[in-house]
């Protein structure tokens, strides 16, 4: 083998090239992959992030979107298309006052201890509360705390913001929008009055966040 045959083995593939492996990747993938993993399975000298990047600048205006989710990337059907899809979407009840004030108080407070929780709703959470938020996979146990008796938090999970079509929990709804989703009554709660301090400007478009 020749030396140019040798580092010719070693050349990472034109960009075009590991476009379409990311392409196929993420196509073939039933959840979010993120950089690391493309990585992993592309050629030596591959550069997945710069292949998402123009990846997801050829999929823009299309039908399918390349969006990323938390740490992680997916194709996902153009939001303004949802209305399409309706007939595949299977309805799931709809959660409870205090499954919802839990969940608003998960995502914007993580990392949360149940304490914590109780303590801004103003009541005590049941079990039965948080076991259907786990169940849902939209909250996960978090990081002990190093306070006495090291309790538990809890954080939202990626499969919350992929299914709330949300890139972080950044990108959450502020109180305006809540309300006008008719998640919140126009009556003062500590639930409420602790949400009140949140950013009421984000982006109104993720108003469906807490509806059916």
């Amino acid at each position: 083998m020749t030396e140019t045959e040798e580092q010719s083995l070693f050349d990472a593939p034109p960009m075009g090239e590991q476009e379409r492996m990311v392409e196929a990747i993420l196509f073939a993938s039933a959840e979010p992959v993120t950089v690391a993993e493309l990585a992993a399975r592309m050629p030596h000298g591959a550069d997945p992030a710069e292949a998402l990047v123009y990846l997801r600048k050829r999929y823009e205006g299309r039908g399918v979107n390349l969006v990323k989710v938390g740490d992680a990337w997916a194709f996902r059907t153009a939001p303004d298309l949802g209305f399409l899809m309706r007939r595949e979407t299977v309805e799931t009840r709809k959660l409870s006052r205090a499954a919802i004030e839990t969940l608003a108080i998960v995502a914007y407070h993580q990392p949360v201890t149940r304490a914590e929780i109780e303590e801004i709703r103003g009541v005590a959470v049941s079990r039965g509360t948080i076991d259907q938020l786990m169940e849902l996979e939209w909250i996960r146990l978090g990081r002990r705390r190093m306070t006495p008796g090291r309790p538990v938090t809890f954080v939202v999970t990626e499969q919350f913001l992929d299914h709330f079509g949300l890139e972080s929990a950044r990108d959450l709804p502020g109180l305006k929008e809540l309300r006008a989703a008719g998640l919140l009554d126009n009556r003062s709660s500590p639930a409420q009055a602790a949400l009140a301090d949140e950013d009421e400007d984000a982006q109104a478009g993720q108003s469906e966040l807490f509806e059916d």
